[in-house]
């Protein structure tokens, strides 16, 4: 199974997506984690624009093809980046999951952002940055998990029940 995350950062998608990984064995593609590397490499002159994606989307197709279940961690924000996700399931005849994290209080989502410690050394994170992202609608309805309120222990189980809910 495929398990496609996307959301704002700051909402707990990581953490969400680490976790939920760990417990059910998937294998945890995080598109920042490529993106850090490739950056360090100083090989994109002209930009990243979207190879970590493109990355993220062969390491996920060649462990959808060894039968393992893959968890995609990414903001995941525009149409052409859900597709292509969907695509990569296709091409591996795998299920998919598509997982909105959202984080419905935005006095508690500036606070993640403005408190949380780099991931990547030099790599910081603007609370105007994240309301300034271009974040598109979903064309179709993914599993919304609000974490506003819930501890990411919650999500995660919330999540599981809901992922069975919808592949059984």
């Amino acid at each position: 199974m495929l398990i496609v995350f996307g959301g704002l950062p700051g909402t707990g998608k990581t953490t969400i997506a680490r976790e939920l990984a760990r417990q059910i064995g998937a294998v945890h593609v995080r598109i920042d984690s490529i993106e850090y590397a490739l950056d360090q490499s100083g090989r994109l002159k002209d930009g990243m624009e979207d190879a970590g994606y493109r990355a993220a989307y062969a390491v996920a197709e060649d462990n959808l093809r060894l039968g393992l279940s893959v968890v995609a961690d990414s903001v995941n924000p525009l149409p052409i980046t859900r597709h292509a996700w969907r695509d990569v399931a296709r091409r591996t005849d795998s299920a998919i999951a598509e997982i909105e994290v959202v984080c419905s209080d935005a006095v508690e989502h500036r606070r993640r952002v403005e408190t949380r410690p780099p991931d990547f050394p030099g790599w910081t994170l603007a609370w105007q940055a994240v309301v300034d992202r271009d974040y598109r609608p979903w064309d179709r309805e993914p599993i919304v998990l609000d974490t506003a309120r819930a501890s990411p222990g919650e999500s995660v189980t919330r999540l599981r029940e809901l992922i069975v809910g919808q592949s059984g």
